[in-house]
């Protein structure tokens, strides 16, 4: 098995058993923010702490990616012949702030708004040291991740 790398510094617990995502809490007005800001866009504050999200949440809204992001920022080996369509939604997670992620399903079948997923390491593609890197995806809470 290749050696597996995050996607990026500093958006999810890494390494780790049980990864979550790190976020910012305003410390004046307890707002939450994701990914990490160190300046509060609710109330203009600018004294934040980083914190742990809940590993699980609800689906806000979805919708299916049906073709290939623009790289960049996108990172990824799909090309136009490859691409293989994914789910992409909004979860909301501890009730607190609302993240926009890779969903492990594109089966309009198995998504629905208000059900309860939890947070995974989805594999992402192949960089050029060989490495798996991974980024972090949402899977429908009872189906045992991606």
């Amino acid at each position: 098995m290749a050696n597996q790398v995050p996607v990026a510094e500093g958006v999810f617990t890494w390494p780790s058993e049980e990864p979550r995502l790190l976020a910012s809490r305003c410390t004046a007005c307890g707002n939450h923010m994701f990914p990490i800001q160190q300046d509060c866009p609710k109330c203009s504050g600018s004294s934040t702490e980083r914190v742990e999200l809940g590993r699980t949440g609800t689906l806000w809204t979805w919708t299916i990616q049906g073709y290939p992001p623009k790289s960049p920022p996108y990172a990824g080996d799909d090309d136009p012949v490859t691409f293989e369509p994914f789910g992409v939604g909004y979860v909301e997670i501890d009730g607190i702030v609302r993240v926009e992620s890779r969903l492990t399903t594109a089966d309009r079948d198995e998504l629905e708004i208000g059900m309860e997923l939890e947070m995974v390491l989805d594999p992402l593609y192949i960089n050029d040291d060989g490495d798996e890197v991974v980024t972090f995806a949402f899977a429908p809470a009872n189906s045992g991740g991606a």
